[in-house]
C-alpha cells in the first residue's frame, strides 16, 4: 500500500443479459470467450486506482444466464491526495467506462473492509422464465428470444408442479440437483421458497400472438445454490408440468440423492434463468433511485 493512501471497500450491484458471456467470472487466456467481470474490471482499470481493482463476485452464473442484479466486492486505493470516491460517483464512474451495453451497474455501498460478497449474502433469489403455445423457438417475438425456454406444450399443469415444488422446500441433501464439477462442500442446502405463477403478457406480444403464448414464472430463494440446482429443479417441476412425471417422484428423486439416476440429466437452457437478487443483512431495505426497477431489490 502506497504511503498514506486509503484502501476503501465497495458492494457494487450490476446486471447483464448473458447471451454474449461465457458466464460471469473472469475468462482467462481463452481465446473468443469473455466474462462480465472481465468488462467490470477493465472499466475499473480507469479509475487510476495504485492496485489493480478485481471484483469478487457474490454468485457465479453460467453462459448465457442472465441477472437483474448480481454483486461483488471491490477494493480501490487511490493516491494519498485524493479522497475514496464516493459511492454515486463510482456507479457513475463504472458506467461510463463500461464498453459492453449489456451490462449496467445498479449501485454501490461503502462497506467494511471485511466484508465479503459471497460469504456475507443472506439470500439469493432466481427467477426462471417458461413460456408455452410456441411450436418453434423462432415463433418468438425476437425480444424474448433468450430471455425464456420456448415448450412446444400448449398448457403446463401449474398445480401439479407447486405440488411438486413444495417437496422440495425446507433443508435438505440435494446431491440429486447437483451437477459434476461443483466446488461445494456440502450438499445441503435449505429452499425457502420455490413458487410457479402466471407471468403478465409480455409487452413484446402482439395482441394476435398473445391467445396463443402463455409465459410463466419459477422463481426460487435460499441462501445459496448448488452448480446448476435451479436448472435441474426447473427441468423436473418442467417435466412435472408435462405430465411427464407425478409430484411424488420429484421427492423420490430428492431422497435418492442420486444425481445420475434416470430423470436427472434433465436441465433446463441457460438462456430461461435470471439471477433475481442478492441480498445482505442492513442492506436490503434500501432504495435503488427512481430509475432502478424495483425487482432488483425484490426477493
Amino acid at each position: 500500500m502506497g504511503a498514506g493512501s486509503v484502501r476503501a471497500r465497495y458492494l457494487v450491484y450490476f446486471q447483464y443479459l448473458g447471451t454474449d458471456f461465457n458466464g460471469v467470472a473472469a475468462v482467462r487466456g481463452v481465446q473468443g470467450a469473455v466474462g462480465v467481470q472481465n468488462y467490470l474490471e477493465e472499466a475499473a482499470e480507469r479509475l487510476n486506482s495504485v492496485v489493480p481493482v478485481k471484483f469478487t463476485i457474490s454468485s457465479r452464473t453460467d453462459a448465457g444466464v442472465h441477472a437483474l442484479s448480481n454483486a461483488a466486492h471491490l477494493d480501490i486505493q487511490r493516491r494519498s491526495d485524493r479522497p475514496p470516491f464516493s459511492p454515486e460517483v463510482l456507479t457513475e464512474a463504472l458506467n461510463t467506462h463500461l464498453k459492453h451495453p449489456a451490462i449496467r451497474v445498479l449501485q454501490a455501498f461503502r462497506v467494511p473492509s471485511h466484508f465479503h460478497a459471497r460469504h456475507a449474502a443472506i439470500s439469493r433469489t432466481y427467477l426462471y422464465r417458461l413460456a408455452t403455445g410456441c411450436p418453434r423457438p423462432d415463433r418468438l417475438p425476437v425480444f424474448e428470444r433468450n430471455r425464456c425456454w420456448a415448450l412446444q406444450a400448449d398448457c403446463l399443469d401449474v398445480a401439479a408442479m407447486q405440488e411438486a415444488a413444495q417437496h422440495l422446500l425446507g433443508t435438505h441433501d440435494f446431491s440429486a440437483f447437483q451437477s459434476a464439477g461443483s466446488p461445494a462442500a456440502s450438499p445441503v442446502r435449505t429452499l425457502r421458497r420455490a413458487s410457479v405463477s402466471p407471468d403478465p403478457t409480455s409487452p413484446f406480444v402482439l395482441p394476435e400472438e398473445s391467445r396463443r403464448l402463455q409465459f410463466w414464472s419459477l422463481e426460487f430463494e435460499s441462501q445459496s445454490f448448488l452448480y446448476k440446482q435451479v436448472r435441474r429443479m426447473t427441468a423436473l417441476l418442467v417435466a412435472v408440468g408435462l405430465g411427464a412425471l407425478m409430484p411424488a417422484q420429484v421427492k423420490a428423486i430428492l431422497d435418492s440423492r442420486d444425481p445420475l439416476g434416470k430423470h436427472q440429466s434433465r436441465v433446463a437452457p441457460a438462456h430461461g434463468l435470471f439471477l433475481k437478487s442478492v441480498l445482505y443483512e442492513g442492506l436490503g431495505k434500501r432504495k435503488w433511485p427512481e430509475e432502478v426497477p424495483a425487482c432488483t431489490l425484490s426477493g
